[in-house]
């Protein structure tokens, strides 16, 4: 009787291939059937929908914690949105950033906190809608696992940026969705053709749009966007689009050492959100 091999799609060419090949055929990678493999596989691939609606799910959840955490802290905002804005208190216990949390508290990690907190109903619901559009047109042009590694590293430039021009406070997911922007930039121009020059009118009018808002708007981090947008250009130049080196598992590497140092962090601010919480309940 025949035995079926197993096939799957090679993590790092996906092009499809029997598992128990001890080198991908077309690539080179080493063991592509490996659990490790699959595992950066998550990472990669033309579908960024897991990647996008995992993302979108930890700003909604830590959204709503610090609504449950801003009932159980004294001095909650009021208001006719009073009970869908968390108070400044309960942004600080979960990680948000600026020169008060980093420079007086010591909350280095607040740097990357900050992307997943937000101020109230429409904060949250502008960015997402952002991130809803922005993050698989950039994951087309780079991959799912480059685009994890801008997300998080223009999240980090903006609000590092932020902490240096004197932002006392700040949150949002502005800043990781500048991120995006600065790498469809730097891909547009780099590119070059029609179809570069197409994405990058488009990009333009994003940047346009965010300076408008920021100079109307009191309230915007400005410096946050600015330093999201150079931190995008940066980290995409670096670990360059798909038409110039495809998708690999060192991408998927960084990629997932982005996540863990996030989950590891936001684990941290939610610990402390929890003794905080306890603490008033007591």
């Amino acid at each position: 009787m025949a035995t079926i091999r197993q096939t799957i799609l090679c993590p790092t060419c996906r092009r499809l291939i029997s598992r128990n090949e001890t080198a991908c055929p077309w690539c080179g990678a080493s063991h592509p059937g490996a659990w490790w493999r699959r595992g950066f596989g998550l990472l990669n691939g033309d579908n960024p929908q897991l990647a996008l609606k995992t993302i979108i799910s930890i700003n909604v959840g830590m959204y709503l914690i610090s609504l449950l955490l801003n009932q159980g802290l004294p001095g909650a905002t009021q208001g006719m949105f009073g009970s869908l804005t968390p108070d400044q208190e309960s942004l600080l216990t979960l990680g948000a950033t600026g020169t008060v949390p980093v420079l007086q508290l010591g909350r280095i990690w607040s740097l990357i906190n900050a992307g997943y907190l937000h101020g109230g109903v429409m904060h949250i619901l502008f960015n997402m809608i952002a991130v809803y559009q922005l993050f698989p047109v950039t994951a087309r042009e780079y991959g799912t696992s480059r685009t994890i590694t801008i997300y998080c590293f223009g999240g980090l430039a903006g609000f590092i940026l932020s902490v240096l021009a004197g932002v006392p406070i700040t949150i949002g997911a502005s800043a990781p969705v500048c991120g995006l922007i600065g790498a469809l930039l730097y891909y547009g121009k780099s590119r070059g053709g029609s179809w570069g020059e197409a994405v990058s009118r488009e990009v333009m009018g994003w940047i346009i749009s965010l300076a408008l808002f920021g100079f109307i708007f009191p309230g915007i981090n400005n410096w946050g966007h600015a330093g999201g947008i150079a931190g995008g250009v940066a980290t995409a130049f670096v670990l360059r689009y798909r038409e110039r080196q495809p998708e690999n598992a060192r991408h998927q590497f960084i990629a997932a050492l982005c996540v863990a140092v996030t989950l590891l962090s936001l684990g941290w601010g939610l610990t402390e959100g929890a003794v905080a919480f306890l603490w008033v309940g007591m």
